[in-house]
């Protein structure tokens, strides 16, 4: 393999024709990522538990359906490996499956349960590892590209990781194991030539905040320093592009929120 001199220019890696894996894509930020990655030419293999979600992204932008419980071993399993069939193996994987819940962690009805407290945990954490674990045993197996790269993981944090608020117990425990994860993983999976990184978006438009009244989106949107808006989805699956293209972006949790801190409550 060639090695460049240092002051010759390093091509990205371009997302066109190499298979890709978005978790969650059946909306919101997954479904921009999913858009975006199928634009720049990625066969896109669109992974959601919503059905007419995850197929009404995949008809719109070419890709592949596949219905899938990321908490679940096996339906993980058989979600990776209809993808390989389909596509290949996966260079791309983006994890954007995720839930969000408010609740006091001892409320008006007495302690949280704590089946309550698993759920959000096993989706946002265990279900970013279990797709991890299994998108980079196949990453592994593909022939180097420059500089040795086979492939690169991006999985969603979010800034409740470091600013959780009152009723965030849960959320921000899940999304500060992402944010844990993601740099043993990088050097883990270094030698075979895989990125991991994450992003840790601030308070973003999607089909949740869609659903609150104007004056409440407004209301968020003022909490932000600059700008005083709600995030875009588009801006979302630009920084993953960054990341996708980016090789020299390794081990890295990058914070995409107009430096907004999340107040207490």
């Amino acid at each position: 393999m060639r090695r460049k001199p240092p002051n010759e220019r390093i091509d990205p890696m371009n997302p066109k024709g190499h298979a890709a894996i978005v978790t969650g894509g059946g909306s919101g930020l997954g479904a921009e990522t999913a858009a975006l990655l199928a634009a720049r030419g990625a066969k896109v293999a669109v992974l959601d538990v919503n059905a007419d979600g995850m197929r009404a992204v995949a008809e719109k932008i070419g890709g592949l359906a596949i219905q899938c419980d990321v908490t679940i071993s096996d339906a993980a399993v058989a979600a990776v490996k209809q993808a390989r069939e389909q596509h290949g193996a996966a260079r791309i994987l983006i994890n954007c499956a995720g839930i969000g819940t408010a609740k006091r962690i001892v409320g008006k009805d007495g302690p949280q349960p704590l089946a309550d407290f698993e759920r959000v945990v096993k989706i946002n954490l265990i279900g970013t590892f279990n797709l991890m674990r299994l998108v980079a045993a196949g990453m592994q197996e593909l022939a180097p590209l420059e500089d040795g790269e086979r492939g690169v993981i991006v999985s969603t944090a979010s800034v409740a990781a470091f600013d959780g608020q009152i009723g965030q117990a849960a959320y921000s425990a899940s999304k500060g194991g992402v944010v844990a994860l993601t740099l043993p993983a990088a050097r883990e999976l270094a030698q075979f030539g895989i990125r991991v990184n994450a992003i840790a978006p601030g308070i973003f438009l999607t089909p949740m905040l869609m659903g609150l009244p104007e004056e409440a989106r407004n209301s968020l949107a003022a909490s932000v320093p600059f700008p005083k808006l709600l995030g875009k989805p588009s801006q979302f699956a630009d920084l993953v592009l960054h990341i996708v293209e980016n090789r020299y972006l390794n081990g890295e949790v990058i914070r995409l929120d107009g430096a907004l801190r999340m107040a207490p409550r």
